[in-house]
């Protein structure tokens, strides 16, 4: 048994991880030079930074498990704050109703509880989209204010042409109701809005490094700076692999794909005109992380903030100062991080590096952040990181998964993979039930995870002490 796997980000190097310990060659391609796809840590100004802020939490006992397996006790617990900035000021995520009405005024605020109300009488018809779903949840205005502004920036596209799985998957029991609840009951908790999280000493990335270096260390080869624009299925030699510059690699008996599944079908041969067609339907957004090392070490206490204010081109500000100490050690500024989204064709997407970190450094200022002075800027362009979840396109994604189920020795996962919204838990049990269908010739289906959207019997969470049932 030989098993590819294309992509060194969290589902693709857990399966790795897993397959090595069972006693398997292992053979990883990966497009990057850093294991841990979207959720590595690199190096900037003498301190570790995250692509992003990669909050891991999960309550399945297999993942976390795994979690710990990997990090031991190198993790700390981090007491979550994140907010809202809206107008200029600040709304409690999950939200406070105290906090509301302060900020809003008792007008504003009864606006919001009218249209809750009158959708608790008449509710707003369901026609499949982002919108009618939290309308119908939390009213019209709040729908305006804290959902609409964020989404449109993130995917790019009108919330009415947005499919409600994003809200499902995202925010499935969450209402007003369960907002007012919860700032009352606090044990109580939707699981996407807990107030801790365990969190890798150096990073994310730490945890993907180690599983690389297990993999590596075990007879497994993970090959970097190596995309694939290739691969092959024959019945008697098994898959290979073709991959930029020349390279042929063969012998597989499996194939682990966790690249962009529009971008696997065309590195498919023979796929059926209609399979093609669905796969360049589908559609992904670009991000542009733009880094800023900040003079000051006391800007704000969130680990990130949401920008909804529409008047603002970044979507989310990450401040690296309120994880842990161990990623930013003895240095005094703090690194903040800056997201930007869009599309291949926009002028943002194009922009150059100089005039990336202008505009982030002059948000900041607008926002009120931008007192302290910038000592330096850093730019990262992460293409194809966020599935888009359009309306109708489960029927486009149903005529690809029904294609390569029928390709024997494949199996698709991760968030890119298998067009899946997911977090790092979920890839994490994508990797895991992928190794388990080779190990065990099991026929898990993996397009079916993230999509029940966990509902467990018995959870289980990380805490200081390690892992307890909750």
């Amino acid at each position: 048994m030989k098993i590819a796997i294309i992509g060194a980000g969290p589902a693709g190097l857990t399966a790795a991880y897993e397959l090595t310990k069972a006693g398997k060659q292992v053979e990883v391609f990966e497009a990057g030079n850093l294991p841990g796809g979207m959720a590595k840590t690199i190096r900037l100004w003498n301190q570790h930074v995250d692509t992003g802020p990669h909050r891991f939490f999960s309550k399945d006992k297999r993942v976390n498990e795994l979690w710990l397996e990997v990090v031991g006790r190198d993790y700390r617990i981090v007491e979550r704050l994140t907010r809202i900035f809206y107008q200029q000021k600040f709304y409690f995520y999950p939200l406070n109703p105290l906090n509301v009405l302060r900020n809003m005024g008792w007008g504003q605020a009864a606006v919001c509880v009218g249209d809750y109300l009158k959708e608790m009488a008449v509710p707003t018809r369901l026609d499949g989209s982002f919108e009618t779903w939290v309308t119908r949840r939390f009213g019209r205005r709040l729908y305006e204010i804290f959902f609409k502004p964020y989404s449109e920036k993130l995917w790019g596209l009108p919330c009415s042409e947005l499919d409600d799985d994003f809200a499902a998957q995202r925010i499935k029991k969450l209402s007003l109701f369960e907002a007012l609840k919860n700032a009352i009951v606090k044990d109580r908790r939707h699981r996407t809005l807990a107030d801790q999280f365990a969190y890798p000493n150096k990073g994310t990335g730490m945890v993907y490094q180690r599983m690389a270096d297990y993999v590596t260390g075990h007879g497994g080869a993970i090959v970097y700076k190596t995309p694939v624009e290739k691969v092959m299925f024959d019945e008697g030699k098994g898959w290979a692999v073709d991959a930029v510059g020349g390279r042929s690699f063969g012998g597989y008996t499996h194939l682990i794909s966790t690249m962009p599944l529009s971008l696997l079908i065309k590195c498919l041969n023979h796929v059926p005109s209609a399979v093609s067609q669905a796969a360049a339907s589908l559609r992904f957004r670009n991000t542009i992380l733009i880094y800023l090392n900040v003079d000051s070490d006391d800007l704000f206490p969130d680990q990130w903030i949401y920008v909804q204010s529409p008047e603002y081109k970044t979507g989310r500000l990450t401040n690296f100062r309120n994880w842990v100490p161990d990623i930013y050690g003895d240095e005094k500024s703090t690194i903040l991080l800056a997201e930007f989204w869009c599309n291949d064709g926009e002028a943002l997407w194009q922009e150059s590096p100089e005039n990336l970190i202008a505009l982030a450094a002059a948000e900041l200022k607008q926002m009120g952040f931008g007192n302290a002075r910038i000592l330096d800027g850093h730019v990262e362009r992460i293409p194809r990181c966020y599935p888009i979840y359009y309306k109708g396109y489960k029927n486009d994604l149903k005529v690809i998964q029904e294609y390569l189920d029928t390709i024997p020795g494949l199996s698709v996962i991760g968030r890119y993979g298998a067009f899946k919204y997911n977090n790092q838990d979920h890839s994490i049990l994508m990797g895991i039930e992928a190794a388990a269908n080779i190990l065990r010739s099991e026929k898990k289906d993996l397009w079916a995870i993230n999509t029940d959207f966990e509902e467990y019997q018995e959870s289980f969470i990380i805490t200081r002490q390690g892992l307890v049932r909750e």
